[in-house]
């Protein structure tokens, strides 16, 4: 509750550690490297997260510019708030999902704070990963049924565990590996301990008795890992249903779409889920073989260049020619100008953290999504093309008003 800004040495913008620190509010800063060896304790310091700047011993004059930014911000944020009963609808009538997301039950708040829809992506392994000891059974159910509570009729989308690689569990033994991203993680590693897995699955199902309980699994690399998740699902409703306990009024069961074997199996995958969630960052990690934590590559590509989002789009019209809802979430999806990328390109649902929800919306209340997806296309389809994405995407906003 004390931490008021993080610095980092390493990690990047989409490293989990910066994600989550972003999710409760803490600006926060990684691959400031040697910060620690020129700080000392009681120096001043101004982290600057928008512009990724480290001020260590400001001076006056610099304090007082910042303490004007800060009230600037205040001011818009105001703005933002005075928003949140306004439908998410574009200028065109296209009316968009914003969703948040969320780990900890001191996030649940900012539902209505933020006017979002409801959770897109619950990162049920923040539980695990601030417990000393493994949580039993009672404990995660329990949990799951605090954050339905509070959501209060909101949709809420657990991601089952997703530990491993930079998601470390001070309890849970795993492997020195070499390339823990691509390693031994997620439902990998929980399908490796089915008791682990059903366990979960089974506090999610006892805590939405009666109710709507909405699931997905993260880090998928072929269909047929879902449909083992699913055996062991319907095991679980088995056993709960044999001995009387409640179970959800509506189950709907979803896949992370990150890694790239899934974009060969997208009929497959579609028909094989109710929905489909993009996880924008670790897709475009593995799709650019680029580590995101590594800082002499992690920002060498820009994931609003034609390569990611042709990848993009081609998930888009995968899950339509299907009829199947996706969203993304992911860090792309929380600055306006690549929220606006997506709505281009066909996405009408995405998930961010709370506080990027009212830029968003402002954003897409003055978009002409239909222009914009014209605007796109010729340059996508254009093999031709040199003029960079985010050039035409900033040109676009520029010349429709639209505030970015």
């Amino acid at each position: 509750a004390n931490v008021r800004g993080l610095v980092l040495e390493e990690g990047a913008v989409t490293s989990h550690v910066v994600i989550v620190a972003r999710a409760m509010g803490i600006p926060v800063i990684g691959q400031a490297a040697g910060v620690v060896a020129l700080a000392e304790n009681g120096d001043a310091v101004i982290i600057d997260a928008d512009e990724g700047h480290v001020h260590l011993r400001p001076m006056a004059d610099h304090r007082r510019s910042y303490e004007e930014k800060v009230r600037f911000r205040a001011r818009r944020q105001e703005q933002f708030r005075a928003l949140r009963a306004i439908e998410p609808v574009t200028k065109d009538g296209q009316r968009i999902s914003l969703m948040m997301n969320a780990g900890l039950l001191v996030d649940l708040p900012q539902l209505s704070e933020s006017g979002a829809e409801g959770i897109g992506l619950f990162r049920t392994e923040l539980q695990f990963m601030i417990a000393s000891t493994m949580p039993k059974a009672e404990e995660q159910e329990q949990f799951y049924r605090n954050v339905i509570k509070q959501a209060a009729g909101r949709v809420v989308t657990f991601r089952t565990l997703d530990i491993g690689g930079d998601k470390v569990v001070p309890y849970f033994r795993g492997h020195e590996e070499e390339n823990p991203a691509l390693g031994w993680r997620a439902i990998r590693l929980s399908l490796d301990r089915p008791g682990l897995l059903r366990t979960q699955l089974r506090a999610m199902l006892k805590a939405s008795a009666d109710t709507e309980l909405k699931l997905m699994v993260p880090m998928v690399t072929e269909v047929s890992e879902l449909k083992m998740v699913r055996e062991l699902l319907q095991k679980e409703v088995q056993h709960l249903s044999r001995f009387g306990h409640g179970l959800p009024r509506k189950l709907q069961f979803g896949a992370m779409l990150e890694v790239p074997a899934l974009l060969w199996q997208l009929d497959e995958l579609m028909e094989a889920v109710d929905f489909v969630s993009v996880g924008s960052n670790d897709l475009f990690q593995f799709s650019m073989a680029v580590d995101r934590g590594n800082a002499r590559v992690s920002d060498r590509f820009d994931p609003l260049g034609k390569p990611f989002l042709r990848i993009l789009r081609d998930i888009v019209r995968g899950a339509d020619r299907n009829k199947t809802p996706v969203t993304l979430c992911g860090e792309l999806a929380g600055k306006p100008i690549s929220a606006m990328a997506l709505l281009g390109i066909g996405f009408r649902s995405i998930s961010m953290s709370p506080a990027s929800i009212g830029p968003v919306k402002a954003m897409l209340l003055g978009l002409d999504v239909g222009a914009l997806t014209k605007a796109m296309d010729e340059v996508l389809d254009d093999s031709h093309a040199t003029v960079p994405m985010r050039e035409v995407l900033a040109r676009f906003a520029e010349s429709h008003n639209i505030p970015l």
